[in-house]
């Protein structure tokens, strides 16, 4: 069956797992993240698809079905299974995507590595990607492609398909030109862009930093500037944008640029806040804190979340505070993110290192002041530590949004709690009521958090209730392809 709306991303839409010999697909563990927000679209239409890759050994004779029919409560659709071998999956995930483009679009260009990267290969598998769509999408039908890795895909798509309506949401940051037009391709992955019929971005700045890329390779003319929104505009934070422009003429062909802040399922995240279960865990953790405050810090193990210098900070109140030893607990989380590459194993080894050095220093056979978790942690679970922190201490050196410290406003139902949160993170433009952090000064990183826990029970409650209000105007249900509807619509020229 053709389908009214595609959705293009690399992971397939489940977890798929091994019971008693037979492969089944289970739902995602949290309501959260792009992977169930995005299924939720499907209940929109009649019938959608989702374009996702699978490990094969022979692509020519992969072993299992290349397209599954899924009929669950987010609605009815086809999961188009692309099969690629390791060779490919390396070059174009964890070589091209994660070692050249990963960097640059975080701004950490001393660890940008261009020469191992195959265009070749990244070239044909966004081919791959962009036929599979292609077959699967009906008249005039809306194909939404997320994310850096399949940056070519409309620009091969819109060749194949021209009556189609094409978006494509960024989830990273993206930098100004001076940092982006380092990579060699710029040209090629911008002019697919273009083929877009809206591309958007998490907040204002990049969106701008995109504009100002696209000026700086091709001719093209710009809408005149509008102002930001009041609501995704916060005094004083690095990535506050005043004014932005919304659309971009390419060879006759507009492209809307928008701005989607990512949002969180508020409803659900309070729903299992307030569960007795959860006001049962969260005893359970005071009472085996005693008469310690608890930091909470969530993230997953990567450069650019900043998790080494989240714990120096730590490290640096403790030797400075000696009044505060004893009466803080930081329960560090940081999930393996990539498990195939060295960058970050070296920076687990670099966590771990930390957080046993500060325990050795100044822990005692009563007190730990770090709690290092490696692993994820059941949704269920992670609520009840977002009920029971004191602080919630959220500081990347770049993020495109964030999540983390949304889910954490969310679950705060006692309207209490405090929130430590990095100017460089998107969030931060909607979270003008966190405490506001920059990760790259010493100074201000150990002031915020020594900020937070002093912080009074009037000044806390004020912050908290305005934060709530800030992630309940941008739930997930309000989140979108950009200007276009899942509806079809009209059908496009060639």
């Amino acid at each position: 069956m053709a389908s009214e709306l595609v959705i293009v991303y690399h992971r397939q839409p489940y977890e798929e797992v091994e019971e008693n010999g037979k492969t089944v697909f289970r739902e995602n563990k949290s309501p959260n993240g792009i992977v169930p927000t995005l299924k939720g679209f499907f209940g929109h239409v009649n019938h959608g698809a989702w374009i996702a890759w699978k490990l094969a050994e022979d692509p020519e004779n992969p072993g299992f079905e290349q397209k599954v029919d899924i009929k669950d409560d987010h609605g009815s659709y086809t999961v188009s299974r692309l099969p690629l071998t390791r060779h490919q999956v390396r070059e174009f995930y964890h070589v091209s995507s994660k070692e050249a483009f990963w960097p640059i679009l975080h701004s950490f260009k001393e660890r940008y590595n261009y020469d191992p990267v195959d265009w070749e290969n990244f070239q044909e598998v966004n081919r791959l990607f962009a036929q599979a769509a292609a077959e699967e999408a009906a008249e005039g039908a809306l194909v939404w492609v997320h994310d850096y890795n399949l940056w070519l895909v409309p620009g091969y798509l819109r060749q194949i398909r021209p009556d189609l309506r094409i978006a494509f949401t960024h989830h990273t940051p993206f930098p100004a030109a001076d940092m982006f037009n380092v990579l060699p391709w710029r040209k090629q992955i911008v002019e697919s862009l273009l083929a877009c019929d809206d591309v958007s971005f998490h907040i204002p700045r990049y969106a701008a930093n995109f504009v100002s890329v696209v000026r700086s390779l091709f001719d093209v003319e710009v809408s005149q500037r509008v102002k930001v929104p009041e609501k995704w505009f916060t005094e004083g934070t690095a990535l506050t944008e005043r004014t932005m422009h919304e659309r971009i003429t390419y060879e006759g062909h507009e492209t809307g640029v928008s701005v989607c802040p990512l949002g969180v399922a508020v409803d659900y995240i309070e729903t299992r806040a307030r569960r007795p279960e959860t006001e049962a865990r969260v005893k359970e953790i005071w009472q085996d804190l005693g008469q310690s405050k608890l930091i909470l810090s969530v993230g997953r193990t990567d450069y650019t979340k900043g998790g080494a210098q989240q714990l120096e900070s730590f490290e640096r109140i403790l030797e400075t505070q000696p009044d505060l030893r004893g009466k803080l607990r930081l329960m560090h989380v940081s999930v393996a993110a990539n498990r195939n590459m060295s960058s970050y194993e070296d920076i687990q080894t670099e966590i771990e290192q930390i957080a046993g050095r500060i325990n050795g220093r100044f822990g005692t056979l009563e007190w730990q002041p770090v709690a290092l978790i490696s692993r994820a942690i059941p949704f269920d679970e992670l609520v009840a530590y977002y009920r029971a922190a004191d602080v919630a201490w959220i500081t990347p050196l770049a993020d495109g949004m964030n999540l983390v410290c949304k889910e954490f406003v969310a679950s705060r139902v006692d309207g209490d709690g405090v929130l430590v949160l990095s100017e460089f993170a998107g969030a931060a433009v909607e979270l003008g009521d966190a405490v506001i952090a920059n990760p790259f000064s010493y100074k201000a990183m150990d002031r915020s958090i020594l900020k937070a826990i002093e912080m009074d029970g009037p000044e806390r409650r004020h912050r908290m209730e305005r934060l709530r209000a800030a992630v309940r105007d941008n739930d997930l249900g309000k989140w979108g392809p950009g200007r276009l509807s899942v509806t079809p619509g009209p059908k496009r020229a060639a």
